[in-house]
């Protein structure tokens, strides 16, 4: 863990506290050298090396105690990460049809749930976190928020989204970058206000008429899309890659997890209708379109990774859990020092009340 201080300068007095304990070395060592003669110089020297070395241990607490203190002037910082400010990530999750193949235990779409609550479970308190949901349309089940019980509940009913209308990945995309715009573009809304924001329904327009922004990669907002999907683009205004130049001119990097497995199948009854018992029903190959995602992460700046197990997903959102929303930082630790010297000091006196009781 690197260590930095902002006043090294006072790490000089290292040096006179080294000159002290030596100072004070060689005069124990010297009042040592003229102690009372004593006729039975066996026995002095049992005593001697018995009881000589717990003497310095009140004074080898002290040189600690007091090195500890002047670390503490020197105003020492650490690098970790810590939150940005403001930060935020939209999850957006496919509950198309094709979420109901079995080839990730026990259903692509319980395997995702699960997983989103390990990412919230890994996530900051302080993180706002906003859920979009998507089949034909996309949905916003909720705005960024610090309630991650909220969310979680929207995660559980996540079910009552399930649309058989095809998967719209462009769009959704579109409505994730317009929701986290209201975090970085609107006036700041009242700690823990949960009302959904007011959307555009998507337009191809906006994607064509939208101007790169040329400072997106510099000043790269604190919003992050974490985005989950099982299949191809089957429905919506926006293709896939339109979607994802709208994040990038936003600077929102698209982070994006294709689930499932190409054996996956889902069963469609007659007439294209829901699964039933007759004989004409058929199993539908639903296979996942890591090519696609891949490029939206690519283009925004992004992460691709493929899910094909319950396991594996759950080890990419908790990866990405413990990630997103934090930036590299330093934070002081003076106040830990400080109080380290002072628990050394106190020991230094309490060590000392029993081995050299006289001189306290």
């Amino acid at each position: 863990m690197p260590l930095s201080f902002k006043s090294p300068w006072m790490l000089l007095g290292f040096l006179l506290l080294a000159a002290v304990a030596a100072l004070w070395w060689w005069a124990d060592r010297r009042r040592m050298r003229y102690a009372v003669r004593y006729t039975n110089l066996d026995v002095l020297a049992t005593v001697v090396s018995g009881r000589s070395w717990p003497r310095l241990v009140p004074a080898a607490l002290v040189v600690l105690g007091l090195g500890a203190l002047l670390l503490a002037l020197a105003r020492p910082e650490i690098e970790r990460t810590i939150l940005e400010e403001r930060a935020t990530v939209i999850l957006v999750v496919d509950t198309s049809r094709s979420m109901q193949a079995e080839d990730v235990e026990p259903t692509r779409l319980g395997a995702a749930q699960e997983a989103l609550r390990t990412f919230l479970d890994q996530a900051p308190d302080d993180l706002r976190v906003g859920l979009v949901v998507f089949a034909g349309e996309a949905q916003v089940a909720t705005p960024p928020t610090k309630d991650h019980e909220l969310v979680e509940a929207a995660i559980t009913d996540v079910d009552e989204f399930l649309v058989f209308g095809g998967t719209a990945i462009g769009d959704a995309l579109q409505t994730a970058v317009l929701l986290g715009r209201q975090v970085t573009d609107l006036v700041p809304q009242e700690e823990g206000q949960t009302a959904a924001p007011t959307l555009s329904p998507p337009t191809r327009s906006l994607a064509q008429s939208t101007e790169p922004d040329e400072s997106a990669e510099e000043d790269r907002s604190p919003v992050s899309i974490l985005f989950l999907s099982d299949g191809s683009q089957t429905r919506g205004l926006l293709q896939p890659l339109e979607g994802a130049q709208l994040a990038k001119e936003a600077g929102f990097p698209v982070y994006t997890i294709a689930l499932g497995t190409p054996e996956g199948v889902i069963e469609r009854g007659p007439f294209g209708g829901a699964p039933g018992s007759q004989d004409s029903s058929q199993l539908i190959p639903v296979p996942p379109d890591p090519v696609t995602l891949q490029a939206i992460a690519e283009t925004t700046g992004g992460e691709f990774s493929e899910a094909r197990t319950a396991e594996s997903l759950e080890k990419a959102y908790d990866n990405l859990g413990s990630r997103l929303g934090r930036e590299p930082g330093q934070s002081e630790i003076t106040w830990l020092l400080v109080a380290i010297a002072a628990a050394l000091l106190v020991l230094a006196a309490a060590v000392a009340t029993v081995v050299s009781p006289r001189f306290v």
